[in-house]
C-alpha cells in the first residue's frame, strides 16, 4: 500500500489501516511497516505484545505521467529485525524491480525512476525480503506486494470507426434514426470522470440531432428533399469529464446522403411534337425518340411508354430503352405516301413503381401528342411475295421452266422492272431468269442425289432508275425421279450349320434406294427367275422391306460342298420401277447344338477323325522337314563339281588365289597350261577331249632324248604347225602362251606344275586338319571329296 503524509486523513486509507492492523494481529510475528505509522482509534484498545520478525502483505499506489525532476516516492518497507544500526539489507525483485522501482537497500524507501502509462500498465507485482548484511541469511519470509498505477485524466476520446459514411431516405419524419456513433476513452472508467463522455453536435444544425448520452443522431426537420439537398456532413464531438471545462474532446465526421423516394411525376417538356418519317423506312426500324423528365432516380424514374390513341396506334409501336428511359417508336407496317402522308399519336408515360405514401403529389404519368409526317421517297420494285419456293423434277433438259417472280413500282410512275440473278454464288449459275416476265428456268442437269434443293437471290429494279434494286429468295426444290436400282444395304455373311434343319432362317436381309421414299421405300425381294428352283435355299419376302434366307434341307456337308451362291432380285416401288441382282454367299460351318458357330476352316475336317491341331501341326511341319531334305540332296547331287584331275594322263592344274574369301565356282574352273608345261617333261601328246579327232595330228612326239636337245624356237614352231594342221580344232582363232623354263638341272624343277603328274607316296591327307583355309589344298591333293555348295 502506497502511504503518504495524508493517508490518515481519507476515510478509504483509515479503513485500511485497521484491516492491515488486524491483519497482522492474526499473523503472529509480523507487523506491517510503512512510511507513517497509523496512530490508533479512540477508544481501540491495544493489545500488548511482542510480535515476532514478519512481513504483511500491503499496496501501494503511484501516480501517471510523473514529470518531476526527482523520482516519485512510491513508500516505504520496513521489518521489525531493523534495529536501524544499518544490519539489515532490504531487496526488491519483480517487475520493473532495478529499472522502474528502485529501493535504497537500508531504509526500504522505494521511488519510481519513470513516468508511466496506466493505459500500457495498471499494476506491478514485487516481491521483498530482508535479510542480514553481515551473513546474508534472511531474516523475513519473502514477502509480495502490488504497486497499482493511478490514473490521470490524460487521454481524449477516440471514434475508432469514423468517419461514417449513412443514408437517410428523404421526406423522413422528424426524428428519425440515422446512426449511432461510440467514442471510447482509454481512461479509468472506474476512477472519477476521466472516461465519462458526453455527445455534442459541432456542425450538421438545424438539419440533425445528436443524443448526448447515447450518441444517436437523428433528423431535426420534416420533409428533408433530396432534389433540393442531397449530401449533408455532421461533425459529432464526444468529451470526458461529464462535459465539464477542462475535460478532453475528439470529434468525427459523419457523411450523410439522402436517399430518393419516388415523390416526383414525370413530365414531357413539350406538349405537341412532330416527327418526319420517309415512307422507304423498313418495317421494325426505330424512327423516333420521345422522353418525359423525371426527377427522382433509380427505379424511382422507370417508367413505360404507351400509345392511348390516334390513327396511327397500327402503324406504329413505342418501347423503353431501360438505360436512357427515352421512348422508342417503331414501325409495325410499311408506310405508303400516296395512300397516307400523315399520323397522329397520343403518348403517355408513366411510372412504373409508385410509393403510395406521395399519392397525393400525383398522377405520376403525363401524356403528349406527337404528329408523324410521312415523306414521299422514289421506291424500288416490290416483289408480290417476300420468298418463293419453286420445283423442278431432276434429269430435267436445259431450258425447263421453273417458276415465275413478279415485282411492280410502287411509286405512282409503275415503271417498268427488269429482273436478274445475282451470280454471287455457285448455285445461282444453274439457273437462268428471263429479264421482262420474271420466268426462271434450268441451265444444267440436276441430280436429286447430289443436290436436293438450291437458294438463289432474284433482284428487280427499275428501268428508269436501276439504282433502286429489290431481292427475294427464290428456294428451288429438286423432285425425285426413280432413276437408282436398290441395293442390298451391306455385305452379308450367311453362314448355314451342317446340322440344319429344313426351313430355318438363316438370315434376314434389307435394301437401300438413292431415291426418296415415294420412289424406294417398297423393296419385293425373290430370286432370278431365269435360274433353276434351288434344291439347298429359298427366299421369303417378308413385306416389311425385308427378307428372310430359308433352308430346303435337312444336313449339309462342308467335304462335299462348303459355299453355295445365291443370287437375290430386289426391286423398289417406283415409276417405272427398278431392280437389280446381288449375289449372297453362303458359308457351311460346324456349329454347336445351340447353333453357336464352332468353325468354317478346312482343318475341322480332320478334327472329326480324332486327331487335335496340335498333332496336325506336326504332322504337316515333318512333311515340310522331309520335303526340304530332298530337294536340298538332290540340289548337292547335280551341283557337285568333276575331280580337278581326271586320270592319271590328263594333267589339268588349277592357278588358286588363297588371299581372298573365295569366289564360289570361278575358284574350280580349270585352265589347261599344258602347253606352258617343260617340253622335257611330255610324256606323250594329249588330245582335245571335247572333239573327237578323226585324222591324227602330222607329228608324233619325240623320244624324250631328243626333247632334251630341241631348241626352244624349233620347239615353237613346231606346235604352230601342228595347230594350224590340226582338223579338229573350233572354228576361231584360239590363242596359245608357251613358256619355258630352260633346261632341268641335276636337281630337277622345283615348279608345282609338274607336281600332279608325278607319282608320289606321300599322304596329304593331313591337311585336311588344318582347317578351313587349307580346305582347297586338301582337295588337291588328298582324298578328301570336294564339296559342292549351293
Amino acid at each position: 500500500m502506497r502511504i503518504t503524509s495524508t493517508s490518515c486523513i481519507c476515510p478509504v486509507l483509515v479503513c485500511l489501516c485497521f484491516v492491515q492492523r488486524c491483519y497482522g494481529a492474526a499473523h503472529h510475528g509480523s507487523i506491517k511497516v510503512t512510511r507513517n505509522q497509523t496512530k490508533h482509534i479512540e477508544g481501540e484498545t491495544e493489545v500488548h505484545h511482542r510480535p515476532k520478525r514478519g512481513w504483511v502483505w500491503n499496496q501501494f499506489f503511484v501516480l501517471e505521467e510523473h514529470m518531476g525532476p526527482d523520482p516519485q516516492y512510491v513508500g516505504k518497507l520496513h521489518s521489525n529485525s531493523d534495529k536501524g544500526d544499518g544490519s539489515v539489507k532490504y531487496i526488491l525483485t519483480g517487475e520493473g524491480a532495478g529499472t522502474i522501482f528502485i529501493i535504497d537497500d537500508t531504509t526500504g524507501d522505494i521511488h519510481s525512476t519513470k513516468s508511466l502509462d496506466r493505459e500500457q500498465k495498471t499494476h506491478y507485482v514485487l516481491h521483498a525480503q530482508a535479510i542480514d548484511r553481515r551473513t546474508n541469511k534472511p531474516l523475513e519470509p519473502e514477502s509480495e506486494f502490488i504497486i497499482k498505477v493511478q490514473d490521470i485524466n490524460d487521454n481524449a476520446p477516440k471514434f475508432t470507426d469514423g468517419p461514417y459514411i449513412v443514408t437517410v431516405p428523404e421526406m423522413s419524419e422528424m426524428g428519425t434514426s440515422v446512426l449511432q456513433v461510440t467514442a471510447t476513452d482509454a481512461d479509468d472508467p472506474t476512477y472519477g470522470n476521466s472516461a465519462r463522455v458526453v455527445y455534442s453536435i459541432l456542425q450538421g444544425q438545424p438539419y440533425f440531432s445528436v443524443d448526448p448520452k447515447t450518441g444517436v443522431i437523428r433528423t431535426a426537420l420534416h420533409n428533408m428533399d433530396r432534389e433540393a439537398r442531397e449530401h449533408y456532413s455532421v461533425v459529432i464531438q464526444a468529451k470526458d469529464m461529464a462535459g465539464q471545462v477542462g475535460g478532453l474532446s475528439g470529434s468525427t465526421t459523419v457523411n450523410i446522403t439522402l436517399t430518393d423516394v419516388n415523390d416526383n411525376p414525370p413530365r414531357f417538356p413539350q406538349k405537341h411534337y412532330q416527327l418526319y418519317v420517309p415512307e422507304s423506312a423498313q418495317v421494325g426500324s426505330a424512327v423516333g425518340k420521345i422522353k418525359a423528365n423525371d426527377a427522382d432516380t433509380g427505379s424511382n424514374a422507370d417508367m413505360k411508354y404507351t400509345i392511348i390513341n390516334g390513327d396511327g396506334s397500327g402503324v406504329f409501336s413505342i418501347s423503353t430503352d431501360k438505360e436512357t428511359r427515352e421512348g422508342i417508336l417503331s414501325l409495325k407496317k410499311p408506310l405508303n405516301y400516296e395512300k397516307k402522308k400523315s399520323y397522329t399519336l397520343n403518348i403517355e408515360g408513366a411510372n412504373t413503381h409508385l410509393d403510395f405514401r406521395f399519392s397525393h403529389l400525383g398522377p405520376f404519368k403525363d401524356v403528349t401528342m406527337l404528329k408523324v409526317i410521312v415523306g414521299d421517297v422514289d421506291e424500288p420494285p416490290l416483289f408480290t411475295m417476300p420468298a418463293y419456293v419453286m420445283e423442278v423434277y431432276e434429269n430435267a433438259k436445259v431450258g425447263t421452266p421453273v417458276g415465275t417472280v413478279t415485282a411492280h413500282d410502287p411509286d405512282a410512275a409503275n415503271s417498268l422492272v427488269r429482273y436478274f440473278i445475282d451470280h454471287n454464288t455457285e448455285e445461282d449459275r444453274y439457273f437462268t431468269i428471263d429479264a421482262s416476265t420474271g420466268t426462271i428456268k434450268t441451265a444444267k442437269i440436276f441430280d436429286r442425289e447430289e443436290t436436293p434443293w438450291y437458294n438463289i437471290t432474284v433482284a428487280a429494279s427499275e428501268i428508269d432508275n436501276p439504282g433502286l434494286v429489290s431481292h427475294v429468295p427464290v428456294g428451288v426444290r429438286i423432285l425425285d425421279v426413280n432413276d437408282n436400282p436398290p441395293e442390298l444395304a451391306r455385305d452379308y455373311d450367311v453362314v448355314v450349320c451342317e446340322n440344319t434343319k429344313p426351313g430355318q432362317v438363316i438370315q434376314t436381309i434389307t435394301a437401300t434406294d438413292k431415291d426418296n421414299s415415294a420412289n424406294g421405300a417398297r423393296f419385293h425381294f425373290s430370286l432370278d427367275e431365269g435360274l433353276s428352283l434351288n434344291p439347298n435355299f429359298t427366299l421369303r419376302n417378308n413385306e416389311d422391306n425385308t427378307a428372310s434366307i430359308l433352308t430346303r434341307r435337312r444336313r449339309y456337308s462342308r467335304t462335299t460342298q462348303d459355299t453355295y451362291y445365291l443370287p437375290v432380285v430386289i426391286s423398289d416401288g417406283g415409276v417405272p420401277p427398278l431392280s437389280s441382282s446381288s449375289t449372297l454367299t453362303i458359308r457351311v460351318c460346324a456349329c454347336e447344338r445351340d447353333g453357336r458357330v464352332r468353325t468354317c476352316h478346312a482343318e475341322a475336317f480332320l478334327s472329326s477323325a480324332g486327331l487335335s491341331t496340335g498333332a496336325l501341326i506336326a504332322i504337316l511341319l515333318c512333311i515340310v522337314i522331309l520335303l526340304a531334305i530332298v530337294v536340298l540332296f538332290i540340289t548337292l547331287r547335280r551341283s557337285k563339281k568333276e575331280p580337278l584331275i581326271i586320270s592319271e594322263e590328263d594333267v589339268r592344274e588349277n592357278v588358286v588365289t588363297y588371299d581372298d574369301e573365295g569366289g564360289g565356282e570361278e575358284d574350280t574352273e580349270a585352265f589347261d597350261i599344258t602347253a606352258l608345261r617343260n617340253p622335257s617333261a611330255a610324256e606323250e601328246l594329249k588330245y582335245r577331249r571335247d572333239v573327237r579327232p578323226e585324222v591324227k595330228p602330222l607329228s608324233r612326239h619325240h623320244p624324250s632324248s631328243s626333247l632334251d636337245s630341241i631348241d626352244v624356237q624349233e620347239f615353237i614352231k613346231q606346235r604352230l604347225a601342228e595347230a594350224d594342221l590340226d582338223p579338229s580344232v573350233p572354228p576361231y582363232d584360239s590363242l596359245q602362251t608357251y613358256a619355258y623354263e630352260g633346261h632341268r638341272s641335276e636337281a630337277g624343277s622345283i615348279s608345282s606344275l609338274d607336281s600332279a603328274t608325278t607319282h608320289s607316296d606321300q599322304d596329304y591327307n593331313y591337311l585336311g586338319d588344318w582347317g578351313p583355309e587349307f580346305k582347297k589344298l586338301a582337295e588337291l591333293y588328298g582324298e578328301v571329296e570336294p564339296e559342292r555348295t549351293t
